[in-house]
């Protein structure tokens, strides 16, 4: 989908920089995809932890999904 967003021109560079792509269409999709991907880590994190999911993986399990991130 093609969309118009105003983006602070420092902040696209640093976006530029941290996700390594040159072109801003790239660089913004990639800082997009890797937030929502933290941030449904994030939930699952949390609803495991407060008790609100059956989610009966072991630490290891977790680990090799890729879903759990040491910090």
């Amino acid at each position: 989908m093609r969309i118009t967003i105003e983006i602070d021109a420092s902040e696209l560079k640093k976006i530029q920089q941290l996700t390594g792509q040159k072109k801003k269409s790239p660089a913004v999709s990639r800082a997009l995809a890797d937030y929502l991907r933290i941030q449904q880590k994030q939930r699952l994190i949390e609803r495991a932890l407060t008790g609100a999911t059956d989610f009966s993986l072991t630490n290891e399990e977790l680990e090799a999904r890729d879903l759990y991130e040491a910090h």
